[in-house]
This record gives structure tokens, C-alpha cells and sequence, in this order.
């Protein structure tokens, strides 16, 4: 798969449903369908050949076997979605109690081996800044140490096994005030070795989500975000050369959220992302997610799909195959 254009993006959406909470619970509902997906999928891409991305999550834990095939965790057998041009952005989860970072970085070499024919991008851990939560990996002893390792892990065995199309990176919430000197840390602690194996750099942001913003602030509100990613938190750490991928994005329904307000926000995310792709080095945009965990759930993270949960597509289903069409560059 090429490397999108300068001004373009490499879009790509997580199609499970199963979310992570702000509690360390999960938001799930009825079992995904793959038929259903794939139909949906295919929509998206359009023409068959055009990039396009599958986000899929697997976890090491203190119980993950090596040595024996990784299934994804969610959405299952994510590989089975990767065709007509498709290919996997793989999240590798660190979620070891007791700090296993050799076990994490053989867990990672077999990923490679695994998944590494039909995978783009691969993700070293999940919001690795972000303590207190045991769904993320900064919850966890020792993310640092096994953010860095994995990287040059996961490209050493890209480079021994040919997978020289595979790019590996890894991803942070929005880092204001203190936090925005982690990835400094990142790199003052992994050297050179650390940011030559580096590809991209990913973010998670939900602008309007857990913080409102008003409606006419939005595009500002995203364009200040990432200019101060780039300009506050990677370029001082000697990375703001790496393209920056937002590697999740979305905006739940629910009560007084509307179908149609998300439409909006997505409109206006993706339209100033791709207004200012080329000046700042923007290259990537992952929509979290196709589909509600739950539809009848007013809990805030069970209505983050473009589909109800019953795989009937939102106002902001057409809007983001709109942009596809439109800011792909193929």
C-alpha cells in the first residue's frame, strides 16, 4: 500500500463495537457480524484498491501464551477484513501486571510473523501516557520500557522477515502542561536507535466529547490541537519530522447528542485535518467506530458508531464516505 501523498490522508476505521470505558469497564453489546462489516467496509473504501486501514486491538497480559497464534481481541479474526486492498492497523496492547517487557517484545516479533503480511501500520501499546485506567497501558509497570523496546522489536523483525511495507509507531492522548514533554522522555530514554525505528506518530483526540466546544469553535478548537502536538510535544522531543496520524476519532450519540451533530463533527474534524494535512504533516485519519456497542445504552461510550448497533448507518456514515472519496488522494 503506498504512503499517502503530501495534503492527503490514509483513512481507516475501527469496525467493532466493543469500547473501553473511563472506569476501566467495556461497553459491548450483541456479537459483531463480519458480513455485515465487510459490506460496510467496502462501502467506505470504495473502489476496491483504494487505501484504507482496519484498527484491531490485541492485549498482552501476564495469561498471553507465546509461541501460539494471537487472535485479535477485538473486532475477532480482524484479518478476514483484510481485502480488496484493505489492510490491518494492528494496536499491540502492553497490559503486563507484573512489568513482563521481554515477554511483550517476543509477543511483538510474533505478531509480525503473524500478521505481518497484511498489516500497514502497527501500534507499540495503547495511550501508553495515560495512567489510572486498566484499559490502557499506562496503566501498567514498566510502558515506557516496553514502548521503547517494542518499537525496535516489531522493525527488527519486519526487517528480518522482508516486511519492509510495515510501519510502526506509537500513539498518546493530547499532552498539555507537564505531559507534553512524554515524548522528550520517550526519546531521551531510547536514543537514537528508538527514533530511527520510528514511522509515525499516532493521537488519540475527542474534541466536543469530554470537554464541549462550541459548535463554531470546533474547527479552530481541532486546528490549535494538532498545531500544538506538533509544535509543543513532537518537535522539541526531535520527532516532529514523523507524520502524525490521528489514530482515533469519534463522537458518540446519545441523549441531547444527535445523529446529526455527529455528522457535523465529523465533517468539520476531517475537513480542517485535511485543510492542513501538508503544512502539518498530517497523513492518516482512523474514525472510532463503525458500529454502537449498544444503541438502547445512553452511556456515553456505547454510542460512538457511525451505524446502530444493528449495523443501520448515521447521518455520519455518508458524511465520512463523502470524505474518503474526497481526501484519499486514490
Amino acid at each position: 500500500m503506498p504512503h499517502p501523498a503530501p495534503g492527503t490522508l490514509l483513512f481507516g476505521i475501527y469496525p467493532g463495537s466493543a469500547t473501553g470505558d473511563d472506569t476501566g469497564g467495556l461497553a459491548a453489546g450483541k456479537p459483531d457480524d463480519p458480513e455485515r462489516i465487510d459490506a460496510l467496509l467496502d462501502r467506505l473504501q470504495g473502489p476496491e484498491g483504494r487505501p484504507f486501514l482496519v484498527r484491531a486491538y490485541l492485549q498482552f497480559t501476564d495469561r498471553t501464551e507465546l509461541g501460539a497464534p494471537h487472535p485479535t481481541a477485538t473486532p475477532p479474526d480482524a484479518a478476514r477484513h483484510a481485502v480488496r486492498g484493505r489492510r490491518l492497523d494492528l494496536v499491540a496492547q502492553y497490559q503486563s501486571a507484573v512489568g513482563d517487557v521481554d515477554g511483550y517484545c517476543a509477543f511483538v516479533r510474533e505478531l509480525v510473523a503473524q500478521y505481518g503480511p497484511v498489516t500497514e501500520t502497527l501500534q507499540i501499546t495503547e495511550e501508553p501516557n495515560v495512567a489510572g485506567n486498566p484499559t490502557l497501558d499506562g496503566h501498567y509497570p514498566r510502558v515506557r520500557e516496553a514502548l521503547i523496546r517494542g518499537v525496535s522489536a516489531a522493525k527488527a523483525a519486519a526487517r528480518e522477515l522482508g516486511h519492509h511495507h510495515l510501519r510502526v509507531g506509537f500513539n498518546t492522548t493530547p499532552l498539555f502542561g507537564p505531559s507534553a514533554v512524554f515524548p522528550a522522555e520517550l526519546v531521551s530514554e531510547g536514543g537514537e536507535l528508538f527514533v530511527a525505528d520510528l514511522d509515525y506518530i499516532g493521537l488519540d483526540f475527542f474534541p466536543d466529547v469530554f470537554r464541549p466546544v462550541p459548535a463554531d469553535e470546533l474547527a479552530a478548537t481541532v486546528e490549535g490541537l494538532l498545531c500544538h502536538h506538533r509544535d509543543t510535544a513532537l518537535t522539541p522531543a526531535g520527532l516532529g519530522h514523523l507524520p502524525l496520524v490521528v489514530t482515533e476519532h469519534g463522537w458518540p450519540t446519545g441523549p441531547d447528542r444527535t445523529p446529526e451533530r455527529q455528522a457535523e463533527v465529523v465533517d468539520t474534524v476531517v475537513g480542517t485535518m485535511a485543510a492542513h494535512a501538508e503544512a502539518l504533516g498530517l497523513a492518516g485519519y482512523t474514525h472510532f467506530a463503525l458500529r454502537d456497542a449498544g444503541s438502547g445504552n445512553p452511556g456515553l461510550f456505547h454510542r460512538f458508531g457511525i451505524t446502530t448497533d444493528d449495523y443501520t448507518p448515521k447521518p455520519a456514515f455518508a458524511v465520512l464516505q463523502a470524505l474518503i472519496a474526497e481526501h484519499s488522494g486514490a
